[in-house]
């Protein structure tokens, strides 16, 4: 089957942990690392904006902040990529309850907020960017299935493309069945072409997901056990951290995603 490259060229990262991609290196290197504060920072947001914002929206601009920056690409032209196992969990079961309990009290801003696409129409709106931008969900293969179409994107359209994965923890009987307890958020800038700021390059390859064994999850008892998006990104992170490496991602029910990153002159 035909590979599929791109350039990885800004590395977004934020969970409980781990404030950045930088504390993910150091932690990859047995260094001690601080964590950060209790919210994301999410400073691409006006003040205002992030102080309604909801949880879902200030992970999600933050990772996309830090990889921006770190491309030093500019946020308004660049075409985005949005993906999320399962959206605002938070609002999804308030919305639930609320329906169930008392229909005419559901709050109008929350309903805003609760659309799949909400943190696509934050990150626009206060960059001024006027390219395409789209809103994916696949379940566990959400990251997966966001790299392959970010990274397709960006081939095709010849041009460089934010990719942001993110999900929060849930609550009520919509965290129940996620099973996601913790925050955490991941983003790349993904160009078709080396360049200056190119990181490392990406080798993607579509196989058959049946009968492939994938990269093995997290240990027992990591945190990032506990987010389908850390799950499903962990290993291509890890192999970013170190420079190289090759693993295998699910991009959807039957389609695995083999990815190997090779270092660039």
């Amino acid at each position: 089957m035909n590979t599929l490259p791109v350039f990885v060229e800004g590395i977004g990262l934020w969970s409980t942990t781990l404030g950045d991609f930088a504390a993910l290196q150091a932690q990859e290197q047995g260094d001690a690392v601080t964590p950060p504060s209790a919210r994301p920072p999410a400073t691409f947001l006006p003040a205002n904006e992030r102080r309604r914002a909801p949880e879902s929206v200030l992970l999600a601009i933050e990772v996309a902040g830090q990889a921006v920056a770190m491309s030093e690409r500019s946020a308004s032209e660049l075409l985005c990529v949005f993906s999320s196992a399962y959206g605002d969990q938070l609002i999804s079961d308030y919305m639930c309850a609320t329906l169930a309990r008392a229909p005419a009290e559901l709050s109008p801003t929350r309903f805003h907020n609760s659309v799949h696409n909400a943190p696509a129409g934050y990150w626009t709106m206060a960059t001024g960017c006027h390219a395409a931008s789209s809103a994916i969900s696949a379940g566990p293969a959400s990251f997966g299935a966001g790299l392959l179409e970010a990274a397709s994107l960006s081939q095709a359209e010849q041009r460089p493309v934010l990719l942001v994965c993110s999900d929060i923890a849930g609550s009520g009987p919509v965290g129940e069945m996620s099973g996601s307890r913790s925050s955490f958020g991941c983003a790349l800038v993904l160009s078709p072409e080396q360049g200056l700021r190119s990181l490392g390059k990406l080798m993607l390859t579509l196989e058959p997901h049946a009968g492939l064994a994938l990269h093995p999850g997290p240990p027992s008892g990591a945190w990032y056990e506990s987010n389908p998006t850390a799950v499903s990104a962990w290993p291509l992170l890890q192999n970013l951290a170190c420079g190289e490496g090759q693993c295998t991602l699910a991009a959807a029910t039957t389609l695995a995603l083999r990815v190997t990153l090779e270092k660039v002159a």
